[in-house]
């Protein structure tokens, strides 16, 4: 079988969990890099002399034959530009999350692909945690009986060297704080096992960081289903993470996954014990070494999976959407400090807007 070819858009910190991730995944094949820094291209190709290296997507998506996907890891509020070039061009697309930072943004990547012919793939890595699988599939099953409440909580360290690495972290137009990046993976989850959300009550709050967005923030979210949610996240945990933590409710049992990156099992309860629930509880744990946990090799698979085989992308465009969209809302409920529906037109928020040129009216 031929092998697809990746080529991987901006060579920052979460580059390399792709590199490997492609290096063990059988019909993948790391091709090219590319990065406007020409040295961090080079520093994530290291001494393979059969990925190429660019500085420039342009240069790079004239190779009409070596590239079949681009993997776009550029700031959030770049991705919906990156993606549109990508695909015009012929290529599927990977996008790291958060897809976007406004919701007509996400618009315009599925639009633009789905005229291209070409699939959209957005990186949600923890869904793949073994543990949350086991949540998954009890909820599909029907285990938890009717949903009463589901939390996820993300208490995780970033201090302010962390931001200075590079001048778009924790912006408005291109970053976001703690809901848009740390917390966007466990919104995702929240709403992937819940379902729809009707409304969502936030507040945010900058504490220990100088950036534009926030720190820290926690959001109360009523679903359509009638379930209530509570989403806890921040990034002024000291002196270390803490936890990522997903916890789902019902009447008939509870779970939670926890750990730093939503990895162990340590609550599965049923109100009907079944002969495997022991060893779920026992095995389900994972030990990464970092918050990016070892999902992306098999979301990766997933997505070799499905060019190659005509199979179905878990993540696609449309269920990238979603997360993007609770997002938003959570950030206009804070800015607007009152609860709102979602969906929910964006009045007050700052997310995704871009920066006002100086000089103008404001």
């Amino acid at each position: 079988m031929k092998p697809i070819n990746f080529a991987l858009l901006g060579c920052g910190r979460i580059a390399r969990k792709h590199v490997d991730a492609l290096r063990a995944i059988p019909g993948a094949r790391l091709a090219a890099v590319c990065d406007i820094r020409r040295e961090a291209a080079e520093r994530i190709a290291g001494r393979d002399s059969g990925i190429r290296i660019f500085d420039d997507l342009d240069a790079m998506l004239a190779d009409r034959e070596g590239i079949d996907v681009v993997s776009i890891l550029t700031p959030s509020g770049l991705h919906a530009e990156h993606a549109v070039r990508v695909a015009r061009a012929g290529r599927h697309v990977v996008v790291e999350k958060p897809m976007a930072l406004r919701v007509t943004d996400a618009d315009v990547m599925i639009e633009a692909c789905d005229q291209a012919g070409v699939k959209l793939f957005v990186v949600k890595q923890n869904r793949y945690n073994v543990a949350v699988q086991h949540v998954r599939r009890a909820l599909e099953a029907g285990r938890f009986g009717r949903l009463v409440l589901g939390t996820v909580r993300v208490r995780w360290c970033r201090r302010q060297d962390y931001y200075d690495l590079d001048p778009w972290r924790g912006t408005w137009a291109l970053d976001g704080g703690v809901f848009a990046n740390q917390a966007s993976h466990h919104v995702d989850l929240l709403q992937w096992m819940l379902g729809p959300v009707a409304s969502v009550f936030a507040q945010t709050q900058r504490y220990l960081v100088n950036i534009e967005a926030e720190d820290t923030g926690v959001a109360v979210l009523t679903f359509r289903s009638g379930a209530l949610g509570v989403i806890e996240a921040t990034t002024a945990t000291r002196p270390a993470d803490l936890e990522g933590s997903l916890t789902i409710m019902g009447e008939s049992g509870v779970a939670e996954v926890g750990g730093f990156a939503v990895n162990e099992m340590r609550v599965w309860q049923f109100a009907e014990r079944r002969p495997e629930d022991a060893a779920i509880l026992a095995q389900a744990k994972e030990m990464p070494e970092n918050v990016y946990g070892f999902g992306h090799a098999a979301f990766l698979t997933n997505v070799v999976k499905a060019l190659s085989e005509s199979g179905r992308a878990l993540v696609d465009g449309l269920e990238g959407r979603k997360s993007v969209e609770l997002i938003c809302a959570i950030y206009e409920s804070a800015a607007a400090r009152r609860s709102v529906d979602v969906p929910c037109p964006t009045v007050h928020s700052l997310l995704g807007q871009p920066r006002p040129v100086a000089g103008s009216k404001p």
